[in-house]
């Protein structure tokens, strides 16, 4: 903590030496000026939009290299690359017209390229369009994205898969720095609220050249809304209702912005009663409460900037599996059916505190970017009373240092450090993991050199991850640990190419290595796990989890038509899982962590079609597959069944009182899943229909943006093959009404 406000108080301390500004104008092909395009300097937390005439401009700029967005809907985004080494710097542009979606600059991937620059596939979605969607949480909302699905415990609980990789095998990043949060357990979901949140962008694949251990299946990276523009203020007002959980999601924002200095606050809470299956029975303690604030400060100035965030989200969740009864899909025992959101016994509850300060320090051609971050998880789980039976709390500090070397002709480079101290405690009679101190230390490099169409981009890193842990209890006896000193290393390279074969076709081609160093219950268990009525026992011989993984993608795109193929290939040495080693404890079978190699592959394909002349209408289809299994055959755990996903979306407006509006029809169908481990069972194929209509309203002075959801709309019956609640025959939800309003203060 001490080091956060030392950067912090060093930051601020830096003077503006000069009043740089960048000015200019844009306009479109026939040379007319344009108005609205947003102008940005995403570096230092800088933008404004153009006037009538097309004219900007952006004060207080430090001396250097930047990236400068120009982006209008209905126009291709533009990214310039500018050297501010005078007081004034002018920049003229014209932007293309596009009737396709709009090129999006990548902020997880090292330099920060627009996606058609950038050598690697990353998708990039708005939180504002997976709300479209009528997701009740985040990760709901993200398990619409191509190649991405969730681990789910009903509403309230929800892990993140890319390609049939979760768990500690997939990273998350908030507000810049990595969120830790016990994520090992089946039963610990993100923990992240979407309000306050922009973008997500996953990376899927190893990324462990950026991010070091945990990153071998893939990355989510959210970004945090961005600040007002200097000089504004603004506020918005956001109410969503669910007619299945009876659930309502309130959001309140602040923000203002001067020439240094900016301020932002939003609040939310989020309250849902237990979920609703298609014969109208509720399932009993799935219901949670959530709590959310966070707040934020920036600053910048000639020479430096400094952002500081803050969120602390809480969580008052039910564990839907203890007392159920399969016959009457997953009703408490003797428990009445209610539309309560009193959560019930047994129960979770999680306040996570996630305190950031990213600074950036310019030297004219070059720049240093310093990100501390310091995670603090206190979870508790109750079992039949308010004495907590589990309590651990989770305390980390991680940095992420990276210098920008001065730009040799095309060849940009980036060095850099970063680690992570970790300490787990407990608090409660039972203990998962032992108490732990885990330290990271990881050194990398990473090279771009762009020409023409063409990008190379290579990298190298070396990582050490020291994990000790502490005696506890008596040998030979459920929850004893014996004390462990491990120490786990890697080097890990990557290599990634792309090319435009044609003016309309693009290649990307990428190798990578990843790790993941074995996490604390995989090393030390020793106990029941309650969810699952498995006794597991930990192996604290366990190696690293290493693998290499080759994507291939390729893209076409025209002014009405857009094609898109990935695929991969994906071998893991030493992947780690549990097996029953034939013996009882207690009544429960026992399980060991062991390891085998295993391998991974498939990919995804769509389309998005914008037929001419008929300019309000698209079509989105998608197919994605992965098949995963063991070096002998055998299927690995939790791989999604193939999906297939095709949406019909137009776009209207009703002269001034109804504009950018929208609607869609969405065609999800999951195919049966026979490919699944010797614990889990065959899963049916299933299809559901949702609908969405929504757009901006203005009466009078009155502006709010509405957004209406009918998702199940046939109030279909299925299960989900990543749903933990399957082996009870529990179904999942069934129609769910969404109406979602949003007012600008």
């Amino acid at each position: 903590m001490k080091s956060i406000y030392f950067i912090l108080a060093l930051g601020i301390s830096f003077v503006a030496t000069a009043q740089n500004k960048i000015i200019g104008t844009v306009t479109d092909a026939d040379q007319k000026p344009l108005a609205n395009v947003i102008v940005s300097l995403p570096e230092i937390h800088k933008e404004t939009v153009t006037n009538e005439t097309g004219n900007f401009t952006l004060n207080t700029i430090p001396q250097g290299n930047f990236k400068i967005s120009f982006s209008l809907v209905g126009f291709e985004r533009k990214i310039l690359s500018v050297s501010v080494i005078t007081s004034e710097t002018t920049v003229n542009i014209s932007l293309a017209p596009s009737i396709t979606h709009m090129d999006e600059v990548i902020v997880s991937t090292a330099f920060n390229k627009i996606q058609s620059q950038n050598v690697m596939k990353v998708e990039h979605q708005n939180i504002k369009s997976l709300q479209q969607k009528g997701a009740a949480t985040l990760i709901e909302g993200l398990a619409t994205i191509p190649g991405v699905s969730q681990v789910s415990t009903g509403t309230s609980i929800g892990k993140p898969v890319i390609r049939g990789l979760s768990g500690n095998r997939v990273l998350v990043y908030t507000q810049g720095v990595r969120l830790e949060n016990q994520q090992f357990g089946e039963e610990h979901g993100l923990g992240l609220n979407d309000a306050g949140v922009e973008s997500v962008e996953v990376i899927k694949g190893p990324a462990s050249l950026l991010y070091g251990s945990d990153a071998l299946g893939g990355v989510l990276y959210f970004n945090p809304e961005k600040f007002a523009n200097s000089g504004d203020w603004s506020g918005d007002f956001s109410q969503r209702l669910f007619s299945n959980t009876l659930g309502s999601n309130s959001s309140l924002g602040l923000k203002t912005s001067g020439e240094h200095w900016k301020f932002l606050v939003r609040g939310s809470y989020n309250s849902h009663a237990d979920y609703q299956i298609a014969d109208g029975d509720r399932v009993t303690n799935t219901r949670f409460n959530e709590t959310d604030l966070k707040a934020g400060i920036g600053y910048n100035s000639s020479v430096f900037s400094s952002v500081l965030r803050y969120n602390f989200n809480k969580l008052n969740l039910g564990i839907p599996e203890e007392g159920i009864s399969s016959a009457q899909f997953g009703f408490a025992s003797g428990a009445e059916q209610s539309k309560g959101r009193d959560v019930l016994y047994p129960r979770q509850g999680v306040d996570n505190h996630i305190l950031s300060l990213h600074n950036t320090f310019y030297f004219k051609t070059s720049k240093l970017d310093a990100d501390l971050g310091y995670i603090f998880n206190d979870r508790s789980e109750f079992e039949d009373s308010n004495v907590a039976v589990l309590h651990m709390e989770l305390a980390t500090f991680n940095y992420d240092v990276k210098y920008y070397l001065p730009k040799l002709g095309k060849l940009e480079t980036i060095v850099g450090v970063q680690g992570m101290n970790q300490t787990n405690r407990n608090f409660g009679e039972e203990l998962l993991i032992p108490n732990a101190l885990t330290n990271d230390f990881g050194v990398f490099g990473t090279t771009n050199y762009e020409w023409k169409s063409n990008v190379i981009q290579a990298g190298l890193r070396f990582d050490n991850r020291k994990i000790s842990t502490e005696n506890h209890g008596l040998v030979g006896e459920e929850g004893y640990f014996e004390a462990l000193k491990r120490n786990f290393n890697s080097f890990n390279a990557s290599l990634g190419y792309k090319t435009n074969f044609a003016e309309n076709v693009t290649m990307r081609l990428n190798i990578a290595s990843g790790f993941r160093a074995p996490n604390l219950a995989e090393l030390t268990s020793n106990g029941v796990h309650e969810g699952s009525n498995r006794y597991e026992i930990g192996n604290a011989d366990l190696k690293n989890e290493q693998n290499v993984q080759t994507d291939l993608n390729l893209e076409y795109k025209s002014s009405h038509f857009e094609l898109f193929a990935n695929g991969f290939y994906n071998h893991i040495n030493d992947y780690i899982y549990i097996s029953p080693n034939g013996s009882v404890i207690d009544g429960n079978n026992v399980y060991d962590y062991v390891q085998a190699n295993a391998r991974l592959y498939g990919g995804e394909a769509g389309i998005h079609f914008h037929p001419h002349p008929l300019d309000w209408l698209h079509l989105y289809s998608s197919f994605e597959t992965v098949i995963g299994e063991k070096d002998n055959g055998d299927a690995l755990p939790l791989i999604p069944a193939n999906r297939w996903n095709t949406t019909f979306r137009g776009e209207f407006n009703i002269k001034n009182w109804w504009t950018a509006g929208f609607a869609t029809v969405n065609i999800e169908s999951v195919f049966d899943q026979n490919n699944y481990s010797a614990f889990e069972t065959k899963t049916n194929d299933y299809t559901l229909v949702n609908l969405s209509l929504g757009g901006k309203i203005n009466i009078g002075k009155t502006h709010f943006n509405l957004n209406l959801n009918g998702n199940n709309i046939f109030d279909k019956r299925y299960v989900s093959h990543l749903s933990r609640l399957k082996a009870d025959g529990i179904p999942n939800m069934g129609r769910n009404i969404v109406l979602g309003l949003n007012f600008m203060i």
